[in-house]
Formats: C-alpha cells, structure tokens, sequence
C-alpha cells in the first residue's frame, strides 16, 4: 500500500473534487478497514493507481491460474510436503 512518503513530493496541492453521496459512504467504509491512516491517503493511493496503473497479469498467466484451481476442486493437486515425498526430496 502506498503512503505519503512513497513520493518525493513533499509538497502538496489541496484539490477540491465532488462526488456522488453514494461512492462517499463506500470510501468513508473501506479506507479505514483497508488500513489507510486518512481518508485524503486513501484518496491520494487511488490516483496514483490511476495515474500509474498496477501490471497485470498476461491472458496465458490466468488460464493457468484458471486451471490451477480446477485442478484443486477436483482434487488432482496434492501438497507441498505429500510432493517432496513422493519424489524423494529431503528439506
């Protein structure tokens, strides 16, 4: 999560922005749960991601995590420890 600090910006600009009722009762809910110290960082986190989205992950990356968890609920994976064993690795 970012903060204030991420930024070498240390000065800030004060926006004045409007927006529906309904989207402030839903920011006024998440950005405390979400672990922001104010409402403005939680805000401010939002542009940047806006500004400089996040990567995402390619087409054949979630196929392959599409079938990962096929795979699970049918019951084909096994664990990390019951792999080892079967292939006679040591830690």
């Amino acid at each position: 999560m970012s903060t204030d600090t991420d930024t070498n910006d240390d000065r800030m600009e004060k926006i004045n922005v409007r927006v529906p009722e309904s989207l402030l009762t839903r920011i006024d809910e998440e950005w405390e749960r979400r672990g922001y110290s104010s409402k403005s960082e939680a805000i401010r986190d939002a542009l940047r991601d806006w500004v400089n989205p996040p990567k995402t992950l390619s087409e054949d990356t979630l196929e392959d995590l599409e079938e990962s968890r096929e795979q699970a609920d049918e019951g084909e994976t096994v664990t990390a420890e019951e792999a080892r064993e079967r292939l006679g690795l040591d830690d």
